[in-house]
C-alpha cells in the first residue's frame, strides 16, 4: 500500500476528475500510473528511432571521416589534371 501527499491544487484536480468519471480516487490514480508506465516503456531512445537510417547510404568505407582531407585534395587535384 502506498500513501502520497499531493499539493492542494493537484488534490483538487484529482477529486474533480475522479468525481467526473465516477471512480474512486485510488482507481483513477492506478489507471493514470498504468498509462504513464506504458508510455514510458513504449518511448524509444534516439538510437532506436534512428537505427534504420544509420549507414543506409554508406559507402562501405570505414575511413571516410579519418582521411577526408586527403580524399578532398585528391579530387581537387584530379579535377585540374588534363584529360
Amino acid at each position: 500500500m502506498t500513501t502520497i501527499r499531493l499539493p492542494q491544487g493537484l488534490e483538487e484536480k484529482l477529486n474533480t476528475a475522479a468525481k467526473t468519471q465516477n471512480k474512486p480516487k485510488s482507481e483513477f490514480v492506478r489507471e493514470a500510473l498504468s498509462r504513464y508506465f506504458a508510455y514510458e516503456e513504449a518511448e524509444k531512445s534516439s538510437w532506436e528511432l534512428g537505427e534504420p537510417y544509420f549507414g543506409k547510404y554508406g559507402s562501405g568505407d570505414g575511413n571516410l571521416s579519418v582521411d577526408y582531407k586527403k580524399r578532398l585534395k585528391d579530387k581537387i587535384h584530379a579535377k585540374h589534371l588534363p584529360h
